[in-house]
């Protein structure tokens, strides 16, 4: 077998292994999706197979009764000024980094690294004494200002990114008369564009999808985001499943739309970040 046919039938087995990989993965979403459509009875007797009729009366219900819009305008406030902090604070602070650099600044990367590595959930009694002192419990701008702690995430993916930026078109800006500002916003934000969008995608979909911050310090319905409702939808002694697949699948399409849409940014902004020159 010459090494063009080995080549080929390697190729062919990797794809064949990725294809069932991919379909066993699909397997839990197949079930979520296709139950939406059954009562509870036709899926207690079969969770796997094709509904008998098709009905849209979950979705129907989900949407009529439950404050599902009013709980993805929450959701949208709090991710869109949210991840927009997180980016804009994260871009800041490396370019910063870079711009200078210093023993001072070394000692403020240190301390974000330390601050990166100490697990938030050690944090949530003091952070919740603080937002209550503050009055921000309860409140979305409360959510918003906890998920801007998620710029030292964004930082440290472009901080990488910028130390592979050629120094010399910021001599060279410097020389042309322009400051700091200007070659952030003018020269900086066009270059690091595939970086930002991979932290936007990434954060997007952490701020989408967390339970943990509105659970704990939202207690009003009416400012509830989606994946509380998701949460909602579990009684307390007997469960709607086909109701709160329904609603599962209603709050993942969005961002499984947006994912979907960006994801080729996110590949192309990872690997361009790992090479230099």
């Amino acid at each position: 077998m010459s090494l063009q046919q080995r080549e080929r039938v390697a190729s062919i087995v990797r794809s064949v292994v990725m294809i069932v990989i991919a379909l066993i993965c699909a397997i839990p979403l197949y079930v979520i999706v296709i139950n939406t459509f059954k009562n509870n009875a036709e899926m207690s007797a079969d969770p796997f197979g094709l509904p008998e009729r098709w009905s849209l009366e979950n979705y129907s219900y989900a949407l009529s009764t439950l404050p599902i819009a009013n709980a993805f305008k929450n959701t949208i406030i709090v991710t869109v000024f949210g991840v927009g902090l997180q980016v804009l604070v994260g871009a800041l602070a490396a370019y910063g980094m870079i711009l200078k650099k210093s023993r001072f600044t070394a000692i403020v990367g240190a301390l974000l690294m330390l601050a990166f590595l100490i697990p938030g959930q050690t944090l949530l009694i003091p952070q919740y004494r603080l937002e209550s002192q503050l009055g921000l419990v309860d409140t979305l701008l409360g959510l918003i200002v906890l998920y801007t702690g998620g710029a030292t995430f964004c930082y440290f993916l472009i901080v990488q990114y910028m130390r592979g930026l050629p120094q010399e078109i910021f001599e060279a800006a410097r020389i042309d008369g322009a400051g700091p500002f200007r070659i952030f916003w003018t020269i900086v934000l066009p270059l690091i564009k595939p970086i930002l969008i991979t932290v936007i995608v990434f954060q997007t979909m952490g701020t989408w999808n967390d339970f943990m911050t509105p659970n704990i310090y939202i207690s009003s319905i009416d400012k509830q985001t989606i994946i509380l409702q998701v949460f909602n939808a579990m009684g307390q002694f007997t469960t709607n499943w086909p109701l709160f697949m329904t609603i599962t699948t209603i709050a993942l399409i969005p961002v499984f739309i947006f994912f979907v849409f960006c994801q080729k940014w996110i590949v192309a902004g990872l690997v361009a970040g790992s090479v230099k020159g």
